[in-house]
């Protein structure tokens, strides 16, 4: 962790909803008048699109089950090297994946590509993390004793999967089936490399649908806002404001000494509340070191 360069990551599987999170802290600093500079899991692939592909049919051959989530899929290295120099010097590179022909027409890269890496901007007051990797601890990368706040966000397994079947769908263009099989392409890694992230996050965010979402994979919409809660999970509850957090949010009451839980619609609100006043004491801590 650094006083003088913060860190905050969030963390979460695909389709999880993290790109939401991100949305919610940009307004933070934009309010805030925080200046950050931003790095994107994806950045950190290994393979590009076509590069993937290969090594996936490689590796299928002798039944290996790997796939974005597994750790030698992306250059976790890489990644603790700009947590590590950004929190001792504020400075850093990063690059972007070109995911679709929309982020081609920004980036000037054929979708499926990276761009260069470049220089983060100098005056920076915290650098922000959002992917898959956020809070891993290996033998050999050690990213959440680097990072100063820690997110996960974890919907319910079955809701996670109808997100991303609905966004690979209508974003991506892939059908019900291949979503499916990359799914189960990814359990084991999804089971070993993602799911131990989310005892080292220091906040939890897991939505929780009450309606029917037995079979995720017939779901034709995603359950609203209004049709979920939210579970919020503090690592270390000791000098959260319970009273005042389920007394600004209708509706929300404890469940366990360090589990708040909220109407699903409430969790923007509920994000502003819990991470202003965080944000706020990294960088006053910061400028004063």
């Amino acid at each position: 962790m650094s006083k003088k360069h913060p860190i905050i990551s969030v963390t979460g599987s695909s389709g999880a909803g993290t790109s939401t999170v991100q949305t919610t802290f940009e307004q933070i600093f934009r309010r805030e008048g925080i200046r950050h500079v931003a790095i994107e899991g994806d950045a950190f692939h290994r393979f590009d699109r076509v590069a993937m592909k290969k090594e996936m049919e490689r590796r299928s051959a002798g039944q290996d089950a790997f796939s974005h989530f597994s750790y030698e899929a992306n250059e976790l290295g890489e990644l603790e090297r700009v947590f590590r120099e950004y929190s001792e010097t504020g400075k850093g590179k990063t690059r972007h994946y070109v995911h679709d022909d929309i982020q081609s027409e920004e980036y000037g890269v054929e979708p499926g590509k990276f761009t260069e890496w470049e220089d983060f901007e100098d005056g920076s007051d915290l650098m922000f993390y959002e992917g898959l990797h956020g809070a891993v601890r290996n033998d050999e990368v050690n990213l959440p004793d680097i990072a100063d706040l820690k997110i996960g966000v974890v919907p319910v397994i079955n809701l996670e999967w109808i997100q991303k079947i609905h966004r690979d769908r209508s974003a991506r263009g892939y059908s019900t089936e291949a979503v499916a099989d990359t799914i189960l392409r990814r359990m084991p890694a999804y089971v070993n490399c993602i799911c131990p992230q989310f005892m080292e996050t220091d906040v939890n965010f897991q939505r929780v649908p009450v309606v029917d979402t037995s079979d995720p994979f017939v779901a034709r919409w995603i359950p609203t806002a209004d049709e979920s809660l939210v579970v919020i999970r503090f690592k270390n509850p000791r000098g959260i404001d319970f009273p005042y957090l389920t007394s600004m949010i209708e509706g929300s009451w404890m469940s366990r000494a360090n589990s708040i839980v909220i109407p699903g619609g409430k969790m923007d609100l509920a994000m502003q509340l819990i991470f202003t006043p965080m944000v706020c004491r990294l960088v006053s801590e910061s400028k004063r070191a």
